[in-house]
């Protein structure tokens, strides 16, 4: 029941030969053919986007900060600023995000700022960048670009043979 079929359209829609499949037999049931599905907590999409998974993650972030903060409201600034970062800095499959839209971008950018003023009690017209330095929080450009370090680092430091082949290409375009 959790195996799908899924097409994936080229960038270049000159270069679709078919619009149309026919349907996709395994153990004598027909495989439903999807757009999009969840593989390993991340959404992986059919025109090989990651805006479907980065309002994933934005939904996660925004519950992860109303958990902590209808658990912990009652914390010292020190305990929160250590739960804001084990539970919500950690934006879980970012460094695998790279076709995505600006806006895409932008909302989970706005998210992660509106869960720090939402979880530590500052209003709207509040300085992220003066709450950031005072609470000692990372700018969301910091955790982006952390991630894919960690992961290229990650990358380039393995023995895997198969993933340093990979590493050298780009397999999306």
């Amino acid at each position: 029941s959790k195996t799908v079929c899924m097409i994936f359209k080229p960038k270049d829609r000159s270069k679709r030969i078919n619009t149309s499949f026919p349907n996709l037999q395994f153990n004598r049931d027909i495989l439903a053919l999807v757009n999009n599905f969840k593989y390993l907590g991340h959404i992986i999409a059919d025109n090989l986007r990651d805006d479907l998974d980065m309002q994933r993650e934005i939904r996660n972030l925004f519950v992860r900060t109303n958990i902590l903060k209808c658990k912990f409201f009652k914390c010292s600034v020190e305990v929160k600023v250590s739960l804001f970062k084990a539970y919500c800095i950690c934006l879980y499959g970012s460094a695998l995000w790279k076709y995505h839209s600006y806006s895409s971008l932008n909302t989970l950018h706005r998210a992660y700022h509106k869960c720090i003023k939402i979880f530590f009690g500052f209003n709207r017209q509040h300085s992220i960048s003066m709450i950031l330095m005072n609470l000692g929080l990372p700018s969301f450009d910091t955790i982006i670009s952390n991630s894919r370090m960690v992961l290229k680092r990650s990358i380039l430091d393995t023995n895997n043979k198969f993933v340093n082949f990979l590493s050298t290409i780009d397999l999306l375009y």
